[in-house]
This record gives C-alpha cells, sequence and structure tokens, in this order.
C-alpha cells in the first residue's frame, strides 16, 4: 500500500492562557491516502478547525507525529491548500486578479499557472464574469473562484472549512456538487470539516467523527455507495445513504455527549 499523504499519530493540542490549559484535541490518529477524500463531523467546539489549522502549518501540535509520506510535516515540502468558510475575496480586485492573487504572492505568475486559471474559469463557468468584482457575483460564483483561486497552486492537500455554511440550501447543494466533481476530477486529497451530516456523507470516502472537547476519534466510518457515476447530489439518492446517516448521527449525538451538530 502507498505510504500515506498524511499521517498522524497521537496527536495532542492544548490551548494556554495565563490561568490554565484546555485540551483542543488529544490522541488524534488517522491517514489520509492519496486522491481521498475524508469528512470531520462533531460537536461545535470539538476541534475541527483546530485540527486543519494544524495541517496548514498555522499552529503547531502539542505533542503527536504528523508525518507527510513518512517523513515530518514541517521537513516536507507538501502543498497544501486552505479554503475557508468565507470567500475572503478583494472588492477592489477583479474575479481574474483574486484568482492570481496567490501566484503573484509566490512569484508563480508565469505561462504555466496562467493556463491553470484561464482552464478552470472556462470549465467551471466563470470566464464570462472575470472582469467582473465580487459583488457582482451571486454566493455560489463566489465560492467557485475562492476554489479556483486555491487550486491554481495546484495543492497535494486541499482543506475545506465548512466552505458553504453560508449559502442558501439548493445553492449549497450546487456548489457542493461542483466542488465535489472538481476535485474528484483532479484527485487531490480532501480533508472537509462540517456540521452537516449529510454533506459529510454524500462528498466523502471517509467520515471521521469527534467527541467533544478535548476532540478524540470516536468513528472512523467508510463509505460505500452502491451508485453509478457517484456526485454529492446523486449520492443522496443511493439505498445505502440513511444507514450511514443514522450510524453517523449516533455516534455524534452519543448520550454522553453536551452537543449537537
Amino acid at each position: 500500500m502507498d505510504t500515506p499523504i498524511l499521517e498522524f499519530s497521537g496527536v495532542n493540542y492544548i490551548y494556554h492562557t495565563i490561568s490554565c490549559e484546555t485540551s483542543a484535541l488529544q490522541s488524534i490518529s488517522f491517514k489520509l491516502n492519496k486522491s481521498e477524500f475524508i469528512s470531520f463531523v462533531g460537536p461545535s467546539g470539538c476541534g475541527k478547525t483546530t485540527l486543519l489549522n494544524i495541517i496548514a502549518g498555522l499552529i503547531p501540535a502539542s505533542s503527536g507525529s504528523i508525518l507527510s509520506f513518512g517523513k515530518p510535516l514541517n521537513e516536507s515540502t507538501l502543498s497544501i491548500g486552505y479554503m475557508l468558510q468565507k470567500d475572503h475575496l478583494l472588492e477592489w480586485r477583479t474575479i481574474y486578479k483574486n484568482l492570481t492573487l496567490g501566484l503573484e504572492i509566490q512569484k508563480k505568475l508565469d505561462r504555466e499557472h496562467i493556463k491553470i486559471v484561464d482552464e478552470l474559469l472556462k470549465t467551471y463557468g466563470l470566464w464570462d464574469f472575470r472582469n467582473a468584482y465580487p459583488r457582482q457575483l451571486s454566493g455560489g460564483m463566489r465560492q467557485r473562484a475562492a476554489l479556483i483561486r486555491t487550486l491554481a497552486l495546484s495543492p497535494d492537500v486541499l482543506l475545506l472549512d465548512e466552505p458553504f455554511s453560508a449559502l442558501d440550501y439548493q445553492t449549497r447543494l450546487n456548489v457542493a456538487d461542483d466542488i465535489g466533481s472538481i476535485i474528484k476530477d483532479k484527485g487531490i486529497s480532501t480533508i472537509l470539516v462540517t456540521h452537516d451530516l449529510s454533506e459529510a456523507i454524500s462528498m466523502a470516502d471517509r467520515v471521521i467523527v469527534l467527541s467533544k472537547r478535548p476532540g478524540t476519534v470516536k468513528a472512523d466510518i467508510k463509505i460505500h455507495l452502491s451508485i453509478e457515476n457517484r456526485t454529492p447530489k446523486t449520492s443522496r439518492n443511493a439505498p445505502e445513504f440513511n444507514t450511514y446517516y443514522d450510524q453517523i448521527w449516533e455516534a455524534v449525538h452519543d448520550e454522553n455527549e453536551e452537543s449537537a451538530v
């Protein structure tokens, strides 16, 4: 079997303040394989976003081991893309200028990377809006633009922190379907944090359930849906979907848990 693109072993994270220490994550262990999509669900405050921030290198783990292809993550050349809840598009820059901002910062504004941006714009319906400003786009279009901006840097791992939560239900379904298809087509290893159990199941190969704080792994459930040409939208029609939903719901809403998602 191939070496995992990411491997967490006994990872802990503790918040320190003047008055106390708070354990946010405890003994987190899991593997992310190449081209795999994992969803994390759990109660509010269980450390899901903290987990993403550790992977992104924004904060260091307090203890434990994090490897990328068998090497310490902080010594690897792993490229990580991070898509947040808000699109954070700059209102004074055109869509095209927003999408190439990361390339400008990393001094990668060359023909090869520009070609990637152009192809993504054309493929996912934003080419005609490349000279528009963010305020002229719908919420769904803005999220597609935010994803293209992230993909323009050709990340090895994509982190998604509730990227659809600000959208209305119908738009959320459509954008999740579009973005899920983009990720699948490009074979990008992805970790999604979400409070929406249906979204977690429909998009992922595996769903990992975290406990209330300090977050620990309560369940790691592989998703196998007997449906052809699976997309996030069609996954919801699979005969096994409700069974997975009930299983994950029970894991999240354990009688000993105080929070609900």
